[in-house]
């Protein structure tokens, strides 16, 4: 049993063979992830329309300025298991005014996530400090860490929260060391893998379109950095993802 714990498969140029072959390599359920209004719909398609795939409903730090209305009705679906993707992104977003507004998306999104009982989906890039302020600022707030790529201090502030931490297939990347070094660490009933398709397809894959049957080689990847079998990784992380999300097989 493998979950692919965030992908955007209405991204994808074909998701309905990509579902295929996903099955094919083992993975029994995937989260597709909203990031904005205009593409909702399509998560929701894919969703319905399949037992094994889940979505959330959020608004990306990116798309932070547009409409948020939505959401709140959105999670009334019950194929919809979480809030996001969420979040900060700093690393580009360098005027007071775009962060400011990134922080007020994101604190109306957490919360919803804690009033509605679901786990949040946390996007964060070059703002560390302020994604565990605005999360502490939300007591009872649960979720994961998303494709992580920050500090070890950050995920163990954010594990001292009660946060999961996903890893995707940056960790399989040259110059990826800091990304390994935390994967390494989160204790093993905390961590969960994605792809984050159609981006950052893992070696040996890099390169070419991410899908969700690629987190199998992430995986793999991650078992031996952890020192462990492929079938436990697959078996806790898909243990961890239902714990989490309170879905998939």
């Amino acid at each position: 049993m493998l979950i692919d714990s965030h992908c955007h498969l209405n991204y994808l140029e074909d998701p309905e063979q990509a579902i295929v072959r996903a099955r094919q390599a083992g993975v029994s359920s995937c989260l597709c992830i909203s990031v904005d209004e205009a593409g909702f719909p399509d998560v929701m398609a894919l969703a319905s329309a399949h037992d094994d795939i889940w979505a959330s409903a959020g608004v990306h730090p990116d798309a932070a300025s547009g409409n948020l209305g939505w959401i709140e009705a959105a999670l009334a679906d019950p194929n919809v298991v979480a809030v996001g993707e969420t979040g900060l992104d700093f690393l580009h977003a360098t005027e007071a005014e775009v962060q400011n507004r990134q922080r007020e998306a994101f604190a109306l999104q957490l919360g919803l996530a804690v009033q509605h009982h679901l786990p949040a989906i946390v996007h964060t890039r070059a703002a560390e400090a302020d994604t565990l302020g605005l999360l502490r600022d939300h007591p009872g707030v649960r979720g994961v860490l998303h494709c992580f790529t920050e500090s070890w201090d950050m995920a163990r502030q954010a594990l001292d929260l009660g946060f999961y931490i996903s890893i995707s297939g940056i960790v399989t990347f040259k110059n990826a060391a800091n990304v390994r070094e935390v994967a390494a660490k989160i204790p093993h009933d905390r961590l969960l893998v994605e792809t984050d398709c159609p981006w950052l397809a893992p070696v040996p894959k890099r390169g070419k379109t991410n899908e969700p049957a690629f987190v199998a080689h992430t995986a793999a990847f991650l078992a031996e950095l952890r020192q462990t079998s492929t079938e436990a990784l697959c078996e806790q992380t898909s243990q961890n993802f239902i714990q989490l999300f309170g879905c998939g097989r």
